[in-house]
C-alpha cells in the first residue's frame, strides 16, 4: 500500500513539475513537430501541459487505487461487456 501511494505522488509530483516548468521542459527536450502542425501556434506547449495533467490525473487514480475502478466503468465496459443478467 505505501509503495503505491508513493508511486503516485511520484506521478503527481512528475506531472505537475512538466505543467509547471513547461519552457523548461521545451527547451530541453525540442519542440514536438506534430503538436504544432496539428494544434496550431503553441501546440508543443499544449501537448506538455496535456501530458502532465495526465500524469497528474493516473497519479492520484493510482496513489487512491481507484485507477481499475476507473477503467472498469470506461474502457473496461468497451472492451469488456458483461453479459446480461437474467
Amino acid at each position: 500500500m505505501f509503495t503505491r501511494i508513493l508511486i503516485g505522488l511520484i506521478l503527481v509530483a512528475v506531472g505537475f513539475v512538466i505543467v509547471w516548468k513547461t519552457r523548461k521542459f521545451i527547451e530541453t527536450f525540442g519542440p514536438i513537430a506534430w503538436a504544432d502542425a496539428k494544434l496550431g501556434g503553441g501546440g508543443t506547449s499544449l501537448m506538455y501541459k496535456t501530458i502532465g495533467i495526465i500524469l497528474i490525473f493516473v497519479g492520484f487514480m493510482y496513489a487512491t487505487n481507484l485507477w481499475t475502478a476507473f477503467l472498469e466503468a470506461t474502457i473496461g465496459a468497451a472492451l469488456f461487456p458483461k453479459a446480461p443478467t437474467e
